[in-house]
């Protein structure tokens, strides 16, 4: 069962000129590329798109030019630590016609769960456009708590989905168990999509779909059709993937910038505070790559 968004939906990477400037036209090919890899849906300006150092200009430039150039559903990342800045550009998500929005827990500050309740309330309330609650307490260090998610979901309409990195598939079978009809869970770390679908998640938006769709629209193929053997053994090939695309010393998006241009995609190298690129980065993304493709 796929989700309103698509079901093989990368979180996509933000393509930058070698001078460090937003690579447009890059950031449209490569969104092209990506359906064509069979990728259902896509989110822009996210966490691996470096939402964080782009500029609102740089933001509608480059939401406009995705919007009109794929016929899939694209979420825009609109959520910072910052109510009021959140809510003009989820209003301007709109006006460049996103499906969704991604709105991640407000980072730093280390708002209480009434000021959590609070910001994604007012965001949802001023765009008038589905939005994902995005959790992701190891970059925000701030859970969104089970309760709380419960009474948005239950409380606030166009509430509509979770983007969960949260690590916990117990919690999120509860989450799942006690959500109204039509509320969908995303898995928002590869690694458990596997373990999250046996729970009820209906997709992942995903960092390592930029190379591997192929192999999460089959692992899908497989859970579906009660093939449980083969979604593991679709899963087992993708563990060397999953392991690449973030770490201490290479932290996403740099590993996937990496693998893109590898594979001769664009993405130019992340802005800083990401970089630099480690020594040998690249030489492991063709090791992992020609590796899965070898397993297919």
């Amino acid at each position: 069962m796929s989700g309103r968004f698509g079901r093989v939906v990368p979180a996509m990477i933000t393509p930058f000129a070698d001078d460090g400037s937003l690579d447009v036209d890059g950031a449209v090919a490569l969104a092209k590329w990506l359906i064509e890899q069979g990728s259902d849906g896509l989110v822009i300006t996210g966490t691996t798109g470096e939402g964080p150092t782009i500029t609102d200009e740089e933001d509608w430039e480059l939401w406009r030019s995705v919007v009109e150039a794929v016929t899939v559903p694209v979420v825009i990342g609109s959520g910072t630590n910052d109510t009021a800045h959140s809510v003009e550009q989820s209003k301007m998500a709109k006006q460049c016609g996103a499906d969704g929005l991604l709105v991640v827990t407000p980072y730093y500050n280390r708002p209480s769960q009434a000021g959590i309740y609070a910001h994604f309330e007012s965001i949802a309330g001023a765009a008038d456009l589905p939005v994902v609650v995005y959790d992701i307490p190891p970059r925000t260090n701030r859970k969104v708590e089970t309760d709380t998610l419960l009474a948005m979901m239950h409380q606030i309409p166009n509430i509509v989905a979770l983007k969960d990195a949260a690590g916990n598939p117990g919690e999120t079978a509860r989450v799942i168990a006690e959500a109204p009809d039509g509320f969908d869970v995303y898995s928002g770390d590869d690694s458990l999509t596997l373990p999250l679908l046996s729970v009820g998640a209906v997709g992942v938006v995903s960092v390592c779909a930029h190379w591997t769709s192929p192999d999460f629209v089959e692992m899908f193929a497989a859970f579906d059709a009660g093939d449980f053997a083969g979604a593991r053994r679709v899963n087992a090939r993708m563990l060397d993937s999953y392991a690449f695309e973030s770490s201490d010393i290479a932290p996403n998006p740099v590993p996937t910038k990496a693998m893109l241009r590898t594979l001769g995609r664009p993405a130019g190298e992340p802005r800083l505070p990401m970089g630099p690129t480690p020594v040998g980065l690249e030489d492991r993304a063709r090791e992992v790559y020609a590796a899965l493709v070898a397993s297919r």
